[in-house]
């Protein structure tokens, strides 16, 4: 599969269509918190989204925000269906770390549900590690947070 990588706004209208997915499928497993969850991903004009094509067709995507002068802050991950188990969720991350990187940030920090086994999987295989529950998380059951030092 050929895969090209698309930095972009929030508004741009593949990484508009994944994400209605992704809160499609968010709303099934997070069930009644799901609005709890959802307040804290709208899409934001800071935030700088990438979608990922596989043989040209918009396959996954993910975000980031700043979070803090060293730290970025990981968002809106998801992989269609039919595109999952090919390595693109890494692709995505690493873009992400990447850019987080040329930005100078140290870190990039993430949360997400405990509902979502093969997102804690991803993390934790990229080198993510568990963190107290941050911001609005904080006290949250469902939610677990990972963290990732960036090297230069």
């Amino acid at each position: 599969m050929e895969i090209h990588l698309l930095f972009c706004t929030t508004d741009h209208p593949d990484f508009v269509a994944l994400i209605r997915e992704l809160d499609r499928d968010l709303a099934v497993r997070d069930g009644l918190e799901h609005s709890f969850y959802q307040q804290f991903n709208k899409p934001d004009p800071k935030m700088e989204a990438v979608v990922v094509y596989g043989d040209g067709q918009p396959a996954a995507c993910g975000a980031l925000r700043d979070f803090d002068p060293d730290s970025t802050e990981v968002k809106r991950m998801y992989v269609r269906p039919e595109y999952r188990r090919k390595g693109l969720a890494v692709h995505v991350l690493g873009a992400l770390e990447d850019r987080a990187r040329t930005k100078g940030r140290k870190r990039c920090i993430l949360e997400t549900g405990l509902r979502q086994p093969e997102a804690i999987a991803l993390y934790t295989k990229s080198g993510y590690v568990r963190i107290p529950n941050y911001g609005p998380y904080a006290g949250v059951d469902n939610s677990c947070c990972f963290e990732k030092r960036l090297s230069e």
